[in-house]
């Protein structure tokens, strides 16, 4: 690499960013599930959408059709500010949290997080943040026409995202 002002130019297809961040909540009871919709649209400000089933499980009394849960897809700054505002709220990561490309983790109750106050009508409730990563380039994985996949070099590892998490966020590994 060429070096200008004792420093390295980096590539910048190489640059990872955050692709999206999703908060989920599930539940089977109608009750907990209006209430976990009520807890996403505080926490994004965004209105959540309803999950449905597609099997049927009989033993967990579920059929096809039922909602059992809801979530919310946060891309671009909107994601990076409520991420950011949920992590002041944990006080570390687990490195078995992080797969290459993304990370998850849950919130057991959401008064953890400090931005947001108690909520009388919501009660208390967790949910889970699932966070996926991408690089320039990852386009050619979805797109409709000449679809290919992406070189094994190119892809996120599992160090990188723990790396790129360390670097963005001021919580704790371990």
């Amino acid at each position: 690499m060429e070096q200008k002002n004792n420093k390295k130019i980096q590539n910048l297809m190489r640059e990872i960013k955050i692709d999206s961040v999703t908060l989920h909540c599930s539940t089977a009871d109608p009750q907990k599930l209006e209430r976990s919709f009520k807890l996403l649209k505080v926490i994004t400000g965004k209105t959540p959408v309803k999950t449905i089933t597609r099997k049927r499980i009989p033993t967990f009394k579920i059929r096809p059709g039922l909602e059992i849960g809801c979530k919310v897809t946060l891309r671009k700054e909107k994601a990076i500010e409520v991420l950011t505002a949920i992590l002041m709220g944990i006080p570390k990561l687990n490195k078995k949290q992080f797969c290459p490309g993304s990370f998850a983790f849950g919130i057991k109750e959401y008064i953890e997080i400090p931005s947001i106050p108690y909520q009388r009508d919501v009660g208390m409730l967790g949910f889970e943040v699932m966070v996926a990563l991408k690089r320039k380039g990852f386009r050619i994985a979805r797109r409709k026409l000449k679809t290919r996949n992406i070189g094994i070099k190119h892809k996120i590892s599992k160090d990188e995202t723990i790396e790129f998490f360390k670097q963005n966020f001021k919580t704790p590994v371990e």
